[in-house]
């Protein structure tokens, strides 16, 4: 029971990335209505991964680095282990190509970026539940909470480059099997070895990962549709989410 409880809140808080793919479902009748829609995803996607980064990643993650290897030292540490998530974003872009729609490798980017995020994500929740029930079930519904957003921005961009809803299902899906994947890891390797400095170093690395997607890659797509007005509606509406989940947590 020690196992069961904490690997199913862990799960529950992955496989919420399905219920946003169940945007996809939605019929519009107007193209202007559907680019408008992916505008409108495509920010508030890169609205939730700057945000989550920002606001939680890197300050969660600094002030245990700084607290382990001081100041100067602590900086110089983590610098190289974000600028390797820039690059893993930067290669991953050049090597994913579709001729049909640059919005496919937008969702199979975004997939990686938060596979890359559930997983500690996953061996966090699932070791404070261990630890705690309830601090475990709080820890879980904060993560849900941008999971939903994590999961349309995964499934809408491959949806519409492919127009195969079982793809986008299926992408989305593996990002959120993260979570669980973690949690298992943590049940079978790391609970006697894994250390809050090492889920720092691996929370700085993602926080590399997610902003250079947002930058380099949502926001550019998200401008070409000419519709700033909806931009700004889903930069809003994201910040607007990650508020919402701090008060909650």
């Amino acid at each position: 029971m020690q196992f069961f409880w904490p690997f199913l809140i862990s799960t529950i808080a992955g496989l919420s990335t399905i219920i946003g793919s169940i945007i996809i479902n939605i019929k519009w009748q107007k193209k202007d209505a559907i680019n408008k829609f992916i505008v409108f995803c495509l920010s508030l996607s890169l609205s939730i991964m700057i945000g989550i980064s920002i606001t939680e990643l890197i300050p969660e993650a600094s002030y245990t680095i700084l607290t382990e290897f001081k100041l100067i030292k602590g900086i110089f540490l983590m610098f190289p282990i974000f600028l390797l998530g820039i690059i893993i974003v930067l290669i991953i872009s050049k090597k994913i190509t579709n001729t049909q729609n640059d919005l496919y490798k937008v969702g199979i980017l975004s997939m990686v970026a938060l596979m890359l995020h559930n997983l500690p994500e996953g061996i966090i929740t699932f070791l404070s539940s261990m630890q705690n029930i309830n601090l475990g079930l709080k820890l879980s519904f904060a993560i849900m909470m941008h999971n939903i957003p994590e999961g349309i921005s995964i499934a809408v961009p491959i949806y519409y480059a492919t127009n195969d809803k079982k793809k986008a299902f299926k992408m989305t899906f593996l990002s959120g099997l993260a979570e669980p994947l973690g949690a298992l890891l943590a049940y079978l390797f790391l609970s006697k070895y894994l250390t809050d400095t090492l889920i720092a170093f691996i929370l700085i690395f993602v926080a590399g990962i997610m902003i250079t997607l947002s930058i380099h890659e949502l926001l550019p797509k998200a401008k070409k549709y000419q519709n700033d007005l909806w931009i700004i509606i889903g930069i809003l509406s994201g910040i607007g989410l990650l508020i919402i989940n701090t008060l909650i947590a």
